[in-house]
């Protein structure tokens, strides 16, 4: 894997890129910042649309198709409609605003070698038997609690799996669930969740999906919830693997929430781990280190490297990072920790309050690693 920073600094703009090139299938994943400049939005998007076009410009991308993006912003009603996305792909639109003084920020991923077309509010990505299917911004505003939200968000979401012979339990992958005020919110979603995933087959003697649930808010002013999701068919079992690193993490159920700690996925010439949204817990689900966002982030960092570990990867196998941030003010102190540590590893970090009041930080991610598994289908 090959990581870089390139400076465009002409438009005042920067690309964060990573890529993993073996086989036929080449992967890429990319965060896109800019300066402030004391611009409103519409100044900041246009240049941060022509980062893109600059992305997406480099010889190694040729060919390279968009499997979803994800803009962050500060005022996601408002700016949403002033964003004039080619629609190439499955979109997110969440505000979670960049804590670097901007007012947006994308991450993209992008694939060549595959086939990538855009339908059913999906992208679907086929290639060697495999279907992967990614679908973003799904919400529901017809019902006013957290909990009917979810639900009937979880059922949209059921619905288009069938669509393409998928079920949430045997082949949904990874979630992303961002909740309007996270504090007051995310009770009646971790409920909905709970007794969706019960009607689906998913309980504690099966196995939940890798997922973050975060503070964010939807551009929709009346959506308490937005859902993102990442599944696939024509795989077998065995190429899944729950990571539970229980050292120093205890199984989320024993706190009353219903999701894994993350995911091995195997293919015949690479593996992907998808990391859930990590923060400072111990292996008691109790939270660590409370008001010390320092000790947080070193906590929070040795539990994502257990994880990893686990499915036989480590930081250097690390793709991208999303850092949620409680207090926007511990910004510069984290900025610095995570350049230190991950000077060439493309990352955002956000203003996401995180669902337990007193965790400062939290973090996702996905890794990959080239690996000889001859049981099983190349990507």
């Amino acid at each position: 894997m090959k990581t870089e920073t390139i400076n465009i600094d002409d438009i005042g703009a920067s690309i964060h890129l990573s890529t993993f090139c073996t086989g036929e299938v080449s992967e890429f994943h990319a965060m896109i910042t800019i300066s402030a400049n004391g611009e409103m939005f519409e100044g900041q998007i246009t240049r941060l649309s022509a980062a893109e076009k600059s992305l997406r410009s480099l010889s190694q991308l040729d060919g390279a198709k968009p499997v979803f993006k994800r803009y962050f912003l500060s005022d996601a009603t408002n700016q949403q409609p002033l964003i004039n996305d080619s629609n190439e792909c499955t979109v997110s639109y969440i505000q979670q605003p960049p804590l670097d003084g901007s007012k947006v920020a994308l991450w993209i991923y992008l694939q060549k070698g595959t086939e990538v077309a855009n339908m059913n509010e999906s992208t679907i990505v086929t290639h060697n038997g495999y279907r992967h299917i990614w679908t973003m911004g799904l919400m529901n505003s017809s019902v006013d609690t957290s909990y009917m939200q979810t639900w009937k968000t979880m059922l949209s979401y059921i619905d288009i799996l069938s669509l393409y012979g998928a079920t949430l339990e045997a082949n949904c992958i990874r979630t992303w669930f961002f909740v309007r005020d996270v504090d007051t919110q995310y009770a009646g979603l971790v409920k909905s969740r709970r007794e969706c995933f019960q009607e689906q087959g998913l309980t504690a003697d099966t196995h939940y999906i890798s997922s973050t649930g975060i503070g964010g808010n939807p551009a929709d002013p009346k959506a308490l919830i937005q859902l993102g999701c990442y599944a696939m068919t024509g795989f077998e079992p065995a190429q899944q693997q729950y990571l539970y690193a229980l050292t120093h993490l205890n199984k989320t159920i024993e706190y009353g929430v219903t999701f894994e700690r993350g995911t091995l996925f195997k293919y015949g010439d690479r593996n992907h781990i998808f990391i859930s949204g990590t923060a400072s817990i111990n292996n008691k689900g109790e939270v660590v280190h409370v008001g010390n966002i320092v000790k947080q982030t070193e906590r929070m960092w040795e539990n994502v490297n257990a994880l990893l570990s686990e499915g036989g990867m480590g930081f250097d196998n690390i793709m991208q990072i999303v850092v949620y941030l409680r207090d926007g003010a511990d910004y510069s102190i984290v900025k610095r920790m995570f350049e230190e540590k991950f000077p060439n590893t493309p990352y955002v970090i956000t203003l996401a309050p995180v669902c337990r009041p007193t965790w400062l930080i939290e973090m996702e991610c996905i890794a990959v690693k080239e690996a000889q598994n001859e049981s099983f289908r190349n990507f």
